[in-house]
């Protein structure tokens, strides 16, 4: 994926298999990210494990090994909806809060609410966004589902 050479303060989306993986760029080619312990970089739908964790650390890495095989991009989405802080204030906040484990949840405290949260001030994920109706459809058909009649 084409992305502009990310910037201090940049959020960094990782597509990994089946969901999307955050971080935010702090220079030098690193990231801070938060990492359930089943976050491997590169491990794709083994890091879907993540759904069952409680805990996470944040980490700060390498991009390049972050990412793995992974496409990414530079995706500051929000900042036509917030204002971001600086990227100096975004950097600091991210490098003071490496090696902290903090609670994890994939619904409410998960690597895009991590981020958003540093960027933005504002804890959110579009994933869960996205994925919550997704889910109450699927669900309503399953329990909905009328089965055609034999001979019909």
């Amino acid at each position: 994926m084409a992305s502009p050479e990310p910037q201090p303060g940049d959020l960094i989306e990782i597509f990994r298999p089946f969901y999307r993986h955050w971080a935010v760029y702090v220079g030098g080619g690193y990231v801070v990210h938060l990492a359930p312990s089943s976050e491997i970089a590169g491990a794709g739908g083994a890091s879907i494990m993540s759904a069952v964790a409680d805990r996470a650390i944040v980490k700060k890495e390498r991009l390049c090994d972050v990412v793995g095989r992974d496409p990414y991009r530079v995706n500051n989405k929000h900042d036509d909806k917030y204002n971001p802080f600086p990227p100096s204030k975004i950097v600091q906040w991210a490098e003071e809060l490496v090696g902290r484990e903090l609670c994890y949840s994939l619904t409410s405290k998960n690597c895009e609410h991590f981020v958003n949260e540093l960027r933005y001030g504002v804890s959110r994920s579009d994933q869960v966004i996205d994925a919550v109706p997704a889910a109450i459809i699927m669900k309503l058909n399953l329990l909905y589902k009328i089965t055609p009649k034999s001979g019909s």
